[in-house]
C-alpha cells in the first residue's frame, strides 16, 4: 500500500486532555517519524505538530481520533511525495 508523509497539526484547549492524545499517539507509535510540542502557556493552549509516513486511511484515522477528543482540533497536511 502507498504511503505518504503528512503533518498532523493538534491543539489542545483543555490540558487534562493531554492524557487522551498521548494515548492515541501510543497507539500508532509505527507511523510517527516525529512529534514536536509546544506549551502556549500564555494562551492556554498546547500544540504538537506529529509527522508520519502512512497510508493515508491511517493518517485519516488518526487525526479523526484526536480530532473527536473535546477540546482538541486536529487537521493532516500531506506531502505530494507517494
Amino acid at each position: 500500500m502507498d504511503t505518504r508523509v503528512a503533518v498532523i497539526a493538534v491543539i489542545i484547549e483543555q490540558v487534562e486532555k493531554a492524557a487522551e492524545v498521548n494515548a492515541v499517539l501510543h497507539d500508532y507509535n509505527e507511523l510517527i517519524i516525529g512529534r514536536m510540542g509546544l506549551p502556549y502557556r500564555t494562551r492556554n493552549v498546547y500544540i504538537i505538530n506529529i509527522v508520519v509516513d502512512a497510508p493515508m486511511d491511517r493518517i485519516n484515522a488518526i487525526a479523526g481520533k484526536l480530532g473527536r477528543i473535546p477540546g482538541v482540533t486536529a487537521k493532516a497536511v500531506y506531502s505530494g511525495v507517494i
